[in-house]
């Protein structure tokens, strides 16, 4: 009979109640936690898979960048490998320029028949090297009567010339070249610039004299 008034509810003492919904509380909180640990490890998952994926994302962008950078290189390589090379062969020319003015100006071989031979076959030579870097994409710069510009041209002095307009170009000192788009040397030239009128100045100094 004792033991069937131990399992009675009613015959239970506040305390062990209490204790009992304690124990309760605790497990169900326990339960409450472990829930928000579970759902905190999904989040922190899906955040990995996230940045991952950014991650992953950005390094095939870089790759991407890095394979057109080198495109570029390959491609400029390829074009303009023999920049320097071009750009020290153009002294050929120079020197067949140079030599053709100094035998011109030599009055013991003027007229004679060895200076113009002479000259006919620099001309064949300097056409000969003008063809040779066309087909190398490297080509001269046509600058007589045009406009100074500061990107092809370099201007070395100012001459008189009423009948072109100031700026444009009117002597070629040194033949200027490109290389596909790119300048490989400026041409030197002279542009041309308005005259004084010195009649108008004389006039004017005569009436300052008289006043």
């Amino acid at each position: 009979m004792e033991k069937e008034e131990n399992l009675n509810p009613e015959n239970t003492s506040p305390e062990v109640i209490n204790e009992n919904n304690e124990a309760d509380k605790q497990s169900d909180d326990k339960q409450d936690e472990i829930k928000d640990s579970e759902e905190k490890v999904e989040l922190s998952s899906e955040d990995k898979i996230k940045e991952l994926e950014d991650k992953l994302a950005r390094t095939f962008a870089e790759m991407e960048n890095q394979r057109r950078r080198f495109e570029k290189e390959k491609d400029d390589a390829f074009d303009y490998g023999g920049f320097t090379f071009a750009k020290e062969a153009l002294n050929l020319i120079d020197n067949l320029a140079r030599s053709k003015l100094i035998l011109e100006s030599d009055e013991a071989l003027k007229g004679t028949e060895a200076l113009k031979k002479t000259l006919e076959h620099f001309d064949i030579i300097n056409k000969d090297l003008i063809s040779i870097f066309t087909k190398n994409n490297i080509k001269p710069i046509d600058c007589i009567n045009k406009k100074l510009d500061p990107n092809l041209h370099q201007a070395m002095m100012e001459i008189e010339d009423n009948q072109k307009e100031p700026g444009t170009i009117v002597q070629e000192v040194q033949k200027g070249f490109m290389i596909k788009d790119r300048l490989l040397r400026p041409s030197l030239v002279g542009v041309s610039k308005k005259s004084e009128n010195k009649d108008n100045k004389s006039e004017e100094n005569k009436e300052n004299l008289d006043k």
